[in-house]
């Protein structure tokens, strides 16, 4: 049986070998490209999407129309990470503030209904580095998980799609274990 595929779109991140070895160790192949070369469509190359995290410029709409197209118009699951789930957020009319600058292990409340958190206890640490935060989900999407920093640490779109996270999943083993409930979608 082939591999799986993992597209996944380099925002920026510092981070970008541990996430795609994340991804190779729960038994898919990765490939990355950086926001500004996303192909146009998937021509049936990937299973999934991963949009990774970054100071991103969630609100130059412009810059990311063409991520958010290919994102909004697969046919396959897709994970946003911290600034991905932001800028997607964005795009579908979601507000970002401000708020406590947090880097290091935070604990979130999940929603154990979602397959997403199948490996999961109902409270998981997770790593944060950031000072963005999205205060409600954006129409089309609902809010799956929630710390008392922030309303939306994890979002899913209604029709159960694509995921979104405010937190750095390639950090951590509860984030390892998210990322394998992700994995469990498209295998």
């Amino acid at each position: 049986m082939a591999k799986s595929r993992v597209l996944v779109v380099n925002n920026g991140t510092l981070s970008l070998p541990q996430l795609r070895k994340r991804f190779e160790d729960l038994g898919s192949d990765t490939e990355a490209v950086d926001a500004a070369s996303v192909p146009a469509t998937l021509g049936g190359r990937y299973q999934a999407i991963v949009l990774s995290g970054t100071k991103v410029r969630a609100y130059d709409q412009d810059f990311y129309k063409p991520l958010v197209d290919l994102v909004m118009g697969a046919d396959v699951p897709v994970f946003a990470i911290c600034g991905g789930m932001q800028l997607i957020a964005v795009s579908a009319g979601g507000r970002l503030e401000e708020g406590e600058s947090r880097v290091g292990g935070y604990e979130v409340q999940v929603d154990k209904t979602e397959p997403l958190f199948e490996y999961v206890k109902p409270t998981v640490t997770v790593f944060h580095r950031h000072t963005l935060y999205l205060q409600e989900a954006p129409e089309g999407f609902r809010s799956i998980g929630r710390s008392e920093h922030a309303p939306v640490e994890f979002m899913r779109s209604e029709d159960g799609r694509i995921f979104g996270a405010q937190a750095h999943l390639e950090f951590r083993s509860d984030g390892m274990e998210i990322l394998r409930g992700f994995a469990q979608l498209y295998q």
